[in-house]
């Protein structure tokens, strides 16, 4: 008779298979273990660290974003909403159980399927993209820390991120003209420069804070999460919550804007540097950089370079942060939006 066929995966601790699983970590294919075998079954929703990467575009026509208000601000989300609605809606798809985007995971929508996954405790969902629609060449990035509000943003724009020549110093015109006494020229007040940086702000805040309300439920239904990281494909803007960020999102109610589905911005304080051109390590150039340190204005102030600001950016746009928090230092508010 011929011998038995050994599994050896049979021979494995369970302690084992959960490392190996939560080494996997994206869901779909932790969704495709759970149909190898009954152990796995069971065990696969056992794993602390799971990545959720969101790759279907949903179409406008199901449950938008609505957009309501008056005035100059309600002008302003209508023109930044054209942009991020897609996104967004396929987050809220995501979020709740009208659709089934993972089909090879389960007949039910994703929100459905992370409910099965009971011990998470570190979770990262990436969008496909960033919500904010930029013109090629524009350099915008964001982080954003909450709890059950903003506590902090971090934004780095630039008018054009430009290739360094090896014979040339920068295949692109500089923004704006160095001023040697290293403000910001009055041309940046004048030509719509200083215009653009507030519209990239609010921007930032809105997508941030629209991404922050949607994560409500889940946030609900996985008490035991200690990190969530709230990323695009794009690595257009990053929205972070800490083991007690999330303990202060469940126990503090959700201040909402009367405006639309997102979290009310709070009063702020914010920190701007701008440089008319910056030299980064890797061959790139920034025209007109920008980097803005935003916290709520009944917060205690620190040194931001020392802090979020340093660490808020992979190199090289590291690198670009620390260099624009040693220039000059402007001051700026913004009221509750």
């Amino acid at each position: 008779m011929p011998m038995p066929t050994i599994d050896h995966f049979d021979r494995l601790p369970d302690s084992l298979l959960l490392l190996i699983f939560n080494k996997l970590a994206d869901i779909k294919a932790l969704g495709r273990c759970c149909a190898v075998s009954r152990r796995f079954y069971a065990l696969a929703p056992l794993v602390d660290n799971v990545v959720v990467k969101v790759d279907c575009v949903i179409s406008g026509e199901d449950g938008g974003l609505s957009v309501r208000g008056r005035g100059i601000l309600s002008h302003l989300f209508r023109f930044v909403v054209g942009t991020i609605v897609k996104p967004l809606q396929v987050l809220q798809h995501f979020l709740g159980p009208k659709k089934a985007i993972l089909a090879e995971v389960s007949h039910h929508s994703p929100g459905e399927v992370l409910k099965n996954f009971k011990e998470i405790q570190t979770l990262r969902i990436e969008l496909p993209g960033g919500e904010l629609g930029i013109e090629e060449g524009v350099l915008l990035k964001w982080k954003a820390e909450f709890g059950s509000t903003l506590e902090s943003c971090v934004i780095l724009g630039a008018a054009s991120l430009v290739k360094l020549d090896k014979e040339r110093k920068a295949v692109g015109a500089l923004d704006t003209p160095q001023d040697e006494s290293g403000s910001i020229p009055e041309s940046f007040y004048t030509d719509g420069g200083l215009k653009l940086r507030v519209v990239w702000t609010i921007s930032s805040l809105i997508a941030a804070s629209a991404r922050h309300y949607l994560l409500q439920q889940i946030i609900s239904d996985h008490p035991t999460l200690e990190s969530l990281i709230l990323t695009d494909a794009d690595g257009q803007g990053m929205l972070c919550m800490s083991r007690k960020q999330l303990h202060e999102f469940r126990d503090k109610p959700l201040a909402t804007s009367a405006t639309s589905n997102r979290t009310q911005v709070p009063a702020l304080n914010m920190k701007l540097w701008y440089a008319p051109y910056l030299e980064l390590p890797g061959g790139i150039g920034l025209n007109g950089a920008t980097l803005v340190a935003i916290r709520p204005s009944d917060q205690p102030a620190r040194k931001e370079a020392e802090g979020f600001v340093a660490g808020a950016f992979e190199e090289p746009f590291r690198s670009a942060a620390n260099l624009l928090a040693k220039q000059r230092t402007y001051l700026l508010e913004m009221n509750s939006f």
